[in-house]
C-alpha cells in the first residue's frame, strides 16, 4: 500500500478507519466495510466484491464480523465463492480469489466451492463447482460457526512463532560454523546453534546452523568473540542499516524477532512441538530443545507426548482447517496460532488415555525420524503424499513404492488410525470414529469429499465450536483448565483430585477452579466476558459478579444494562438470559 500510495495517503486512510478496519487488513476491506455501511443506512440494497481468497484469514474477517453479527441491522451474506483461481490476461499472474454478495437482513446465503478445477488454456481455468444454502459466516463456511469460535485462556501463552532472521548473514554451515570456533571454544554452542525452517523438517533438511546472539551486548560480542562480532558484522550490519526501523538498525546484530517470550515458555523443556505454518500436510513433531525454529513455524512449549497425540489427530486437523486459512500459489492451508490453536478446546484425558495417546505418538514421530535417518531422499511431504494415496485405495507408482518401502507408510497409516481412535473415545465421540477413521483427507483438504464424510465432519465441528463455547464460559467463571498450569499460571490455586473409578478402576484427575480472574478493564473484554459466562445458561448479576475478583456487582449490571439496549440478552424473575 505504501509504495503503491503512498505514505501520507496510507496514514490518512488507517487515522479515518482507525477502530473500523484493522491496519493489516487488505486495502478492499476498506471498500468492503463501507459497502456494508451503506447497506445498514439504507443507502443500498446489496453489493458484490470480488477479493484475493485471504478475505477469509482472521485480520479481514474482523472487517466481516460486526456487520454480520450487528444486533440491529444485521448483513447477511447472500452469495459467496471462498476460493477460485484467477488469471490476470494483462501479465498473466496467477492469484487466488473469494466473491462476496452482502445484503440487508437475516437471510441464508448461497455458497459455492470447487470441487475440481483444470487448465482451459494459458489464461483461462476451469472449475466445477458445488452449491450449498445457509447461514453463511464470516469464514465463508455453512455449518458449524467456527469463525466464532472463543480463544481460550487455557490454550495462551505457550505457542509461539520461531525467530525472524532480517539478515541471512546469520546463517552458516558446518564449515563456517567450525571456522568460527564450533566444537572448540567454551560455549559456543549457546551462539551457534542448530536452526529449522519450514522446509527443512517437509523436504530435506540443510543442516546450517544460526549465529544467536541474544542477551549479548555490541561490546560483550566484540571483546568475548571477535570473530563472530566480525563475520555479522560484515554480513548483516549493510543490510541492517538499510533498514527503517531504528531497533533493526541499532540492534543489528540481534534478530529482527528473538522471540524473547517464546525462549520462556520453553526454558527447560528438553523438547517442544513443531508444525510448518503453510503446508500441504499438516504434521506435528516434536524438536529438541537445542534447536532453533524459524519464523515459519508455529511452536508448542510442551514436552508432553499427549499433547503430540492430540494434537496429530484428525480431530484437530479438522478444526486447524476449518478454522484456519489458506497461502500460496498452491493454496496450501495456514496454521494460525491464534485460531487454530488458542481456540482448540482439548480433551479431559484419564492417566490411561493420556498413556495411550502419548504411546502412539511417541512411536509416529520415532518411525518417521528413524526412516528419514536411514534413507536420506525421504522426505515428510513425500511419505503423507503416499499415505494419503493409500487412503483412496489408489495404485502406487514406481517412485511412490519406494517411498512406501523406505518410510514403511503402511505401518505409519495404522498407527495414525489407532491414534484417530484413541482421541475420538477420549472426546466420547467413538460414533464420529466410525464415520471418518481411515478416510482420505486426514492431514491435507480433500476437494471432492463424498456427502456422508462431509455430514461427519461437519457434526465433529459442531461438536467442537459447542466444546469451545462451554469451555469460554467456564472460563468467564474462573474455570480454566490450563494445560501447562505450573508456567500459564503459577500463582493460581492448583489442585487435582484423584477419585477412583469403580467400574474401571482407572484414575480420573479433576481439575480444581483456579483464582478467579479480575473484572477487565476495557469495556469491549466486559461484554465478551459476560455473554461466554450466560452461554452456560440464566444466572443473576450478584452470580456473574461472583466469578470474578472483588465481585464487581455495579459494573457487571451496568453492562447488563447495555446488552439490554442492544437487544443481547435480556432479565427475567432477577435472571439474565441471552436473547
Amino acid at each position: 500500500m505504501r509504495r503503491a500510495l503512498g505514505d501520507g495517503y496510507v496514514d490518512a486512510v488507517r487515522q479515518v478507519y482507525k477502530g473500523k478496519v484493522p491496519e493489516s487488513a487488505d486495502f478492499v476491506m476498506h471498500w468492503w466495510h463501507r459497502a456494508a455501511d451503506a447497506v445498514g443506512q439504507g443507502e443500498t440494497e446489496q453489493f458484490g466484491f470480488i477479493t484475493t481468497n485471504s478475505l477469509r484469514q482472521t485480520f479481514n474477517r474482523r472487517v466481516l464480523e460486526p456487520h454480520l453479527n450487528d444486533p440491529k441491522k444485521p448483513l447477511s451474506l447472500l452469495f459467496a465463492i471462498p476460493d477460485q483461481p484467477w488469471v490476470d490476461s494483462n501479465d498473466g499472474a496467477a492469484v487466488r480469489i473469494a466473491m462476496t454478495v452482502g445484503g440487508k437482513g437475516d437471510r441464508p446465503g448461497r455458497l459455492q466451492q470447487i470441487t475440481a478445477e483444470g487448465r482451459d488454456g494459458d489464461d483461462v481455468r476451469g472449475v466445477t463447482l458445488n452449491s450449498d444454502s445457509g447461514k453463511i459466516y464470516a469464514d465463508l463456511t455453512i455449518g458449524a460457526d467456527v469463525a466464532g469460535a472463543a480463544t481460550l485462556q487455557a490454550m495462551q501463552g505457550i505457542s509461539s512463532p520461531g525467530v525472524k532472521l532480517h539478515g541471512a548473514g546469520f546463517i552458516v554451515d558446518a564449515e563456517q560454523a567450525m571456522r568460527l570456533g564450533f566444537g572448540e571454544l567454551h560455549g559456543i554452542d549457546q551462539i551457534i546453534r542448530q536452526y529449522r525452517n519450514g522446509r527443512d523438517l517437509t523436504q530435506k533438511p540443510r543442516d546450517v546452523q544460526v549465529i544467536d546472539l541474544f542477551g549479548v551486548s555490541e561490546s560483550e560480542l566484540r571483546d568475548q568473540h571477535p570473530a563472530i562480532y566480525q563475520w555479522v558484522h560484515e554480513r548483516v550490519k549493510p543490510e541492517r542499516d538499510q533498514n527503517k526501523r531504528a531497533t533493526y538498525r541499532n540492534k543489528w546484530w540481534i534478530f529482527g524477532e528473538p522471540r524473547r517470550e517464546w525462549r520462556l515458555m520453553q526454558k527447560g523443556l528438553p523438547r517442544y512441538i513443531a508444525t510448518v505454518e503453510t503446508t500441504k500436510h499438516r504434521i506435528f513433531q516434536f524438536l529438541d530443545a537445542a534447536i532453533l525454529p524459524d519464523n515459519m513455524l508455529v511452536n508448542v512449549a510442551s514436552d508432553q507426548a499427549d499433547f503430540l497425540g492430540v494434537l496429530s489427530s484428525r480431530i484437530h486437523v479438522v478444526w486447524s482447517l476449518a478454522v484456519g486459512s489458506r497461502l500460496g500459489m498452491g493454496n496450501d492451508p495456514r496454521y494460525n496460532k491464534t485460531r487454530c490453536f488458542e481456540t482448540f478446546p482439548f480433551p479431559e484425558l484419564t492417566l490411561d488415555q493420556s498413556a495411550a495417546i502419548g504411546d502412539l505418538a511417541e512411536r509416529i514421530d520415532a518411525l518417521r525420524k528413524t526412516q528419514q535417518a536411514a534413507h536420506a531422499g525421504l522426505t515428510l511431504t513425500g511419505t503423507y503424499n503416499v499415505l494419503e494415496k493409500l487412503r483412496r485405495g489408489e495404485v502406487l507408482a514406481n517412485k511412490e513404492q519406494v517411498i512406501h518401502e523406505q518410510g514403511l507408510v503402511s505401518v505409519l497409516l495404522e498407527l495414525h488410525d489407532d491414534l484417530d481412535r484413541a482421541v475420538f473415545a477420549a472426546y466420547g465421540w467413538d460414533d464420529l470414529a466410525d464415520k471418518l477413521v481411515g478416510l482420505p483427507g486426514a492431514t491435507t483438504p480433500l476437494i471432492d469429499k463424498p456427502e456422508d464424510q462431509q455430514a461427519a465432519e461437519q457434526e465433529l465441528l459442531v461438536r467442537l465450536v459447542a466444546l469451545n463455547q462451554q469451555r469460554a464460559a467456564e472460563e468467564a467463571r474462573g474455570h480454566i483448565r490450563w494445560l501447562r498450569p505450573a508456567y500459564q499460571a503459577p500463582s493460581a490455586e492448583q489442585a487435582e483430585i484423584s477419585l477412583e473409578s469403580e467400574t474401571k478402576g482407572t484414575t480420573i484427575a479433576v481439575a480444581a477452579t483456579t483464582k478467579k480472574p479480575a473484572w477487565p478493564k476495557q469495556m469491549r473484554e466486559q461484554i465478551e466476558v459476560l455473554l461466554n459466562a450466560m452461554q452456560s445458561g440464566p444466572q443473576s448479576a450478584a452470580e456473574l459478579a461472583e466469578g470474578f475478583k472483588r465481585k464487581p456487582l455495579k459494573p457487571v449490571e451496568q453492562v447488563l444494562s447495555a446488552l439490554e439496549v442492544l437487544g443481547r440478552a435480556h432479565q427475567q424473575d432477577d435472571y439474565w438470559r441471552l436473547k
